[in-house]
């Protein structure tokens, strides 16, 4: 059996939570998790790179580790995990998916009341138990239950940036597969309108003889189990234990059933109620008079035009003012990736990340960037290995340094501040000046009230020296809700300081939202889309951040990194 990627990475992190619940060495527990983040962004095929004896020069993967993953590569097991496993009930390592819920409190319930999974502390919680427990309480009793919602929620959907690229290998797979075939496929529905989360995951193809075409469905490496397998439609369980719809339609009907299938629901039940008015019949195989002769169906902009609109990209695609737009001519030019000239946001082995700056460099300029700001992270967030003011001031020099030799290309020295408690900065003033740029961003008191936090970022974003406010809400998908700032005050701050608001493409993140990135478009607040990287492959995030951008209406003067490198330079 075929082990990626996803699954060692999987077998690590897995061990590292485990390890965090025993209580082990936090050494030995980040080793697990810098190693399996590694994996998850590995450029390349893993089984290729160890048969070519290349996993060794990929940072953060240690002696020790590399013969971990290849004991898995060789067997399909890891001895070590395996055993760890009979040290816990399954369903125990579930419960530090939940918001409030750490190893040793987990470990606590375990050992203490027997709780050994999300159902059995549900009930816990529901008991009224839970608050007697040591550093528990009330809030805390609420704050768990509502946390055991949202993980339940999030647990049914999929993150766009882990669907993303198993589509793009199912895609690739399938047409080597089935070839000769296949005329158009693409991936449909909230995938393709860039979602941050997605449910099962919607491929369409057109094809003259739909056989051999889920034949070769059904064959791929990444099938698990088959649910279903039709002529027209069929359904996989992927090893990853994600569900894919495969549905085939004749080359007439493409543009129909990706517009039909794309979505989302508003916006088609928009469009039908608009064809009925013009005597005319909309769905997955065309658009048709009432006499039932087809009047479009081969791709989407004539679908869009037999309704006398303009093609809407699939991003717009929510019901938001878009058909409204689109009869007005108002559709806007939406943002490209190729438009992006830069990464304001990103860690290097200083900090947190895993690559060296000129590492990261390589990887900027393969893209096609102009510039790149590093931005490790602050003294006081120690889990991170923030910078002392001296490594500061070390790293400022060796940018310098480097700066020195480049043509064409510029590193911005740079640093992601923490935004202490009463909102004021974590390097002085006399520092934060030596900077090229400096990201303000909350890594802490994220319970603090409405008001209290809102007057913390303001303060903060207030500051002469600060330039970009970073991952604004502090969401993590499914695992942490946005904190209770008013994103609208802080607005208000920006528009008048001109700060920039992060739209932040980590996968989990992706954050501002795109709702209020329209509000911010439409208050005149620039936009700095980052990937927050933390290793080089962790710059392709990109994407996920102009996907967000895009379903936020965002055009290229929108976003800051847009710029040259003459005009953002221009710009700070």
């Amino acid at each position: 059996m075929k082990v990626d990627a996803t699954k060692v990475a999987s077998i690590l992190r897995e061990m590292a939570d485990l390890l965090s619940i025993k209580g082990e060495n936090p050494f030995r527990i980040r080793a697990y998790e810098k190693a399996a983040r590694t994996l998850e962004h590995l450029p390349g095929d893993m089984e290729a790179l160890y048969k070519q004896g290349k996993l060794k020069d990929i940072s953060g993967l240690g002696k020790g580790m590399l013969e971990k993953i290849a004991t898995i590569l060789n067997t399909g097991r890891l001895p070590a995990y395996e055993e760890l496993k009979k040290e816990f009930p399954e369903g125990t390592r579930e419960l530090l998916f939940i918001s409030e819920i750490g190893p040793k409190t987990v470990k606590l319930l375990y050992e203490e009341e027997g709780v050994k999974n999300i159902e059995d502390l549900e009930t816990f919680a529901k008991s009224g138990k839970l608050r007697d427990l040591p550093g528990m309480g009330a809030k805390t009793e609420e704050n768990i239950l509502r946390g055991i919602k949202l993980y339940r929620t999030s647990k049914a959907r999929i993150l766009l940036g882990r669907a993303q690229p198993l589509v793009e290998e199912v895609i690739a797979e399938l047409k080597n597969r089935a070839s000769s075939w296949i005329e158009k496929i693409s991936p449909a529905g909230s995938l393709r309108r860039g979602k941050e989360t997605i449910g099962d995951i919607d491929i369409l193809v057109s094809s003259r003889n739909s056989s051999p075409v889920m034949d070769g469905f059904a064959q791929l490496s990444f099938v698990k189990e088959i649910l279903a397998k039709g002529e027209t439609k069929s359904s996989i369980l992927t090893t990853q234990g994600l569900q894919i719809d495969l549905r085939v339609v004749s080359p007439d009907s493409f543009g129909a059933a990706l517009q039909y299938f794309t979505g989302s629901k508003s916006h088609n039940i928009n469009l039908r109620e608009r064809a009925i008015k013009r005597g005319l019949k909309i769905n997955e195989y065309g658009v048709f008079t009432r006499e039932g002769e087809k009047l479009a169906g081969k791709n989407e902009k004539e679908v869009y035009a037999s309704l006398d609109l303009p093609f809407i990209p699939p991003e717009l695609r929510e019901d938001r003012g878009e058909i409204e737009a689109a009869e007005k001519g108002r559709i806007p030019c939406l943002l490209r990736e190729k438009e992006i000239k830069g990464d304001l946001h990103m860690h290097t082995k200083m900090s947190d990340g895993v690559n060296t700056i000129e590492e990261l460099i390589e990887k900027a300029k393969s893209k096609g960037y102009e510039y790149i700001a590093i931005t490790d992270h602050s003294l006081s967030l120690k889990v991170a290995r923030g910078l002392s003011i001296e490594t500061l001031l070390a790293q400022i020099k060796e940018i310098k340094k480097i700066n020195s030799h480049l043509e064409g290309f510029k590193v911005l020295a740079g640093s992601e501040v923490d935004i202490k408690k009463d909102g004021s900065l974590d390097y002085p003033d006399e520092i934060l000046g030596k900077l090229d740029i400096v990201i303000a961003a909350i890594h802490t008191g994220f319970k603090q009230d409405k008001k209290t936090i809102t007057a913390r970022v303001v303060k903060a974003i207030q500051s002469p020296f600060v330039r970009i406010f970073a991952h604004p809400t502090g969401r993590l998908l499914g695992e942490r809700e946005a904190y209770a700032v008013d994103l609208n005050k802080v607005l208000e701050v920006a528009k008048d300081r001109g700060i920039w608001l992060e739209i932040n493409a980590q996968p989990q993140r992706l954050d501002l939202t795109d709702i209020w990135i329209m509000e911010a478009k439409k208050k005149g607040v620039k936009l700095a889309i980052n990937t927050d990287a933390h290793n080089k492959e962790g710059l392709d995030f990109m994407s996920l951040g102009v996907a967000t951008a895009r379903r936020g209406w965002c055009q290229a003067p929108d976003v800051v990194n847009t710029l040259s490198l003459e005009e953002f330079i221009h710009k700070l």
